[in-house]
């Protein structure tokens, strides 16, 4: 028997609990990106043990189940004397798991263009961290930007595996709802409207880029590009 019905209230409950999740997306999101192209440029460094060390980093992350990472960090950090905070836990976790998925991508974008543009940075006496940094990552921003966005309706998603761990996102918000007022159908018919509507505008976001850039993905990128980096 329920407590109470599904009311204005118990939505507004749900919509206060969605800026957690937004939330938690965007720090996965940035700290995924950030590590994810620090991944990248490890794995098209020219020292072999880098590379190998950033792959097994990738495997380890895309290998393994991203609960099974989050309950690591939170209650395999016991063993060492310290137990995490739900958000730091959640944190951390989406961040270095975003990042193995990041790195393929914005690896993929690097190696998609063209050696000549390597090979003209050398010539012109860059050296490798240069080149990349004003050669090849300007180039490859536009490859990367449509499976990044894509990628962050991933993101929004798997952020609900955190109620797991205690943080009140909007799944655990669901939950609690549902526990006094019983009513399963209308509460996570509502959640999934809210998960909806925050990743329907990503996938529309990441087709247009993609429908944008598809010219440019097809064309070889020219020469005089280079040297306006110098």
């Amino acid at each position: 028997m329920s407590l109470r019905d599904f009311g204005p209230n118990e939505l507004m409950f749900l919509l206060l609990a969605t800026r957690w999740t937004i939330l938690l997306a965007l720090i996965a999101f940035a700290g995924g990106g950030l590590i994810g192209l620090l991944v990248a440029a490890i794995r098209v460094a020219p020292a072999r043990p880098l590379r190998w060390l950033a792959a097994g980093y990738i495997q380890f992350f895309m290998g393994t189940p991203i609960l099974i990472q989050l309950f690591m960090a939170y209650y395999g950090s016991s063993f060492l004397g310290y137990r995490p905070d739900p958000w730091v836990a959640a944190a951390v976790t989406f961040s270095l798991n975003g990042g193995a998925f990041f790195g393929e991508i914005f690896r993929g974008a690097i190696e998609a263009i063209p050696k000549g543009q390597w090979e003209a940075a050398t010539a012109l006496g860059f050296r490798f961290t240069r080149t990349l940094r004003l050669v090849i990552i300007p180039q490859a921003v536009r490859l990367m930007l449509p499976p990044t966005v894509g990628f962050m309706v991933q993101i929004v998603k798997t952020t609900s595996i955190a109620s797991l761990i205690g943080l009140t996102e909007l799944a655990r918000a669901a939950t609690q709802v549902n526990t006094v007022t019983f009513q399963p159908v209308m509460v996570f018919g509502t959640v999934s409207l809210i998960y909806f509507a925050l990743c329907w505008p990503l996938s529309l976001y990441a087709g247009y880029l993609e429908r944008r850039f598809a010219t440019g993905m097809t064309r070889k990128v020219e020469a005089p590009l280079v040297m306006s980096a110098v």
